[in-house]
């Protein structure tokens, strides 16, 4: 990383050098001004981005407005210094709007965020990263677990929620008349 990593960076600055820089096929995040190299995903991370981008999807049709973003579509969580997460999923229940497309992240607040855990995430990065998106306004955070086959509802001013397979995942307040079972956002279970 050389000397991007030892400067305080703002997020401005950090999708200048991410432009600039050969990066190999390697992710970054902006961390309170400084660059971290994420891993990259596992196939059941993508199995599991894909279902939950395919349920959204169909929620969004069915309501007839809203608009998703994927592929780690960054979004700034802190400022001063400046925090820019890879999101996994981000879904606004509005229709996106010309000047939405004009920077290079995400500074306004969606109605959900969506991270799936990978082996290599720490409890206490996972909770970094939750908090942070509840810090900045963003009233619902599904943090959903493929090896545990958990989804974890997350509120501001709320305990977190673990769903198990066999419940139902709603939108609360946020989305109106979203549900699904859990289990459609992990591939089957193999049988013996």
């Amino acid at each position: 990383m050389g000397a991007a990593s030892t400067a305080t960076m703002t997020a401005g600055e950090f999708c200048d050098w991410v432009v600039r820089e050969h990066l190999d096929g390697r992710a970054y995040e902006l961390v309170r001004g400084e660059v971290s190299e994420v891993p990259p995903p596992t196939r059941l991370h993508g199995l599991c981005c894909w279902l939950v981008i395919k349920v959204l999807t169909e929620y969004v049709g069915r309501r007839g407005a809203g608009h998703l973003l994927t592929n780690d579509a960054g979004i700034l969580v802190e400022e001063n210094p400046d925090t820019l997460r890879g999101a996994d999923v981000i879904l606004f229940l509005r229709n996106p709007a010309p000047q939405d497309f004009a920077g290079q992240y995400v500074t306004d607040v969606p109605d959900l965020v969506v991270e799936i855990v990978s082996p290599s995430d720490r409890k206490k990065d996972i909770n970094l990263r939750v908090n942070q998106y509840l810090d900045r306004g963003i009233p619902l955070v599904w943090l959903i677990d493929p090896d545990d086959r958990l989804v974890t509802v997350c509120r501001p001013r709320a305990f977190p929620k673990a769903l198990d397979a066999t419940e139902e995942l709603t939108g609360s307040d946020v989305l109106p008349d979203f549900a699904c079972p859990v289990r459609v956002l992990f591939p089957p279970t193999p049988t013996p």
